[in-house]
């Protein structure tokens, strides 16, 4: 089968498609002819070494593949050969075939094509999970989306809506508001500003009669990060998704004392090992939401698996708008 191998981290140049064997089906285990698999922008930290998690070298990039069951390994007993499935993998992904634990997979609603489930997969769980676990949502809530305009941003703002919240959009750049606006936040926040901290401070003030948001996610950081702790209502919740901007913040915990607000982290993986049973309702919810037509993810291409450094680069050099798909066998 082709595939992408990394044998060493490094630049995106590292990663190659190669001809290799194909993967075998473990015990518990069930082989998917992939059909659909996203790129991410974690994609890059992974080739880079640089994210929470390093496969041992030589490994397929790939958080996630959609396909069709082809074979079953010892004991597998959860899927039938034939079945579409998601598989929620840390890596092997962008391949004609991988092999996934059974307990990783999920099966796909027959309305949902192969490209909407990976372009909902990760981005859309690790929302959910920022919302619905972190934060805590209820209807009626304020929700600042910082980063809206990227994948788990976009998500965001489509779960907030769907959730009953009222969904804030923050946006680094004009260029980036129409796309902010497809996910049909109730207003935009201009983050592009000079003087973030108080021209953030007065949007927020004046969308919700100087209360203030009831939750911001911010996959950003920076000084944005900064910026956004100071907007929380009182009993405020942040969560802190990832830090695109590429500084680290640090908190002030006098914020936290003198507003009663909380700021917490999101590492979305833990939760396959950790809470397999909230990731099996988090998919549910998920997929009940694209039925009933409340998410729709937003996918702005198709490319063939040689074609992943294409891909790989506009997620680097900030050009996507919206989700990039690798369709291994169409």
């Amino acid at each position: 089968m082709r595939a992408v191998i990394v044998r060493e981290l490094g630049p995106i140049e590292n990663a190659l498609l190669a001809t290799v064997p194909d993967p075998a089906p473990g015990p518990g285990e069930v082989l998917i002819e992939t059909h659909a698999a996203a790129l991410n922008y974690a994609d890059l930290l992974v080739i880079a070494g640089q994210y929470q998690f390093r496969p041992p070298l030589p490994f397929v990039p790939g958080k996630g593949a959609a396909g069709i069951v082809c074979a079953l390994g010892p004991g597998a007993a959860r899927f039938r050969v034939g079945e579409r499935v998601h598989a929620w993998v840390e890596d092997g992904g962008w391949a004609e075939k991988v092999a996934a634990p059974e307990a990783l997979c999920r099966r796909l609603p027959d309305a949902m094509p192969f490209v909407d489930a990976v372009a909902t997969a990760l981005d859309y769980a690790t929302a959910w999970f920022a919302l619905r676990d972190r934060a805590r949502v209820r209807p009626g809530e304020t929700v600042l989306v910082l980063g809206a305009s990227g994948a788990v941003g976009f998500a965001a703002v489509q779960l907030a809506k769907a959730f009953g919240a009222h969904a804030l959009a923050g946006v680094a750049t004009p260029d980036k508001v129409e796309l902010a606006r497809l996910a049909g936040p109730d207003a935009i926040v201009e983050l592009w500003h000079p003087g973030l901290r108080d021209r953030l401070r007065a949007q927020i003030y004046a969308a919700t009669e100087d209360r203030g948001a009831d939750i911001v996610l911010d996959p950003v950081g920076g000084a944005v990060f900064e910026a956004a702790i100071r907007v929380l209502a009182w009993r405020g919740r942040l969560v802190v998704i990832g830090f695109a901007a590429g500084q680290i913040p640090t908190v002030r915990a006098n914020y936290l004392l003198v507003k009663n607000i909380e700021v917490s982290g999101l590492q979305v993986s833990d939760y396959k090992k950790k809470a397999p049973a909230e990731v099996d309702r988090c998919f549910a919810e998920l997929f009940a939401l694209y039925e009933e037509k409340k998410i729709v993810p937003f996918v702005m291409t198709t490319l063939p698996l040689a074609r992943f450094a294409e891909g790989l680069r506009q997620i680097r050099d900030r050009t996507v708008r919206g989700k990039i798909v690798l369709t291994p066998h169409e």
